[in-house]
């Protein structure tokens, strides 16, 4: 009976030790953030200690980054930069933005259509 309860005690083991193992691993994460969030934040607090064309610019120095890591920009990140964009008038680049953003994300499609329409009522 000895070997029995040895041999349960060695797979009681190895599993503690698979599963301490698994537990130390960085999960890949589904979206790479670059600097969204604090963009985003600057601009919702609207300080003035960043400007939408420094916000342009970090978050289109993220897109390379991601790009050149192979990861993809989570939702909103689009809708925000073509936000960005049309505050300093470039409406292509917005109306752009936008769409790759509902190109990525469909559930964003209505909200996105809302603003590409009213950029266009809006003379845009």
């Amino acid at each position: 009976m000895k070997p029995m309860t040895q041999r349960l005690g060695l797979y009681a083991l190895a599993l503690a030790a698979a599963l301490s193992v698994a537990g130390c691993s960085t999960p890949k994460t589904l979206y790479a953030w670059g600097g969204y969030q604090d963009s985003l934040y600057q601009s919702l607090k609207g300080d003035g200690k960043s400007s939408p064309e420094q916000q342009i610019q970090g978050l289109e120095e993220g897109l390379q980054t991601m790009a050149s890591k192979g990861a993809s920009a989570p939702p909103g990140y689009y809708a925000h930069l073509g936000l960005l964009y049309l505050q300093t008038g470039r409406t292509d680049q917005s109306a752009t933005a936008w769409q790759k953003e509902k190109s990525l994300f469909p559930e964003s499609a209505k909200y996105m259509d809302f603003l590409l329409n009213n950029m266009k009522k809006n003379g845009g």
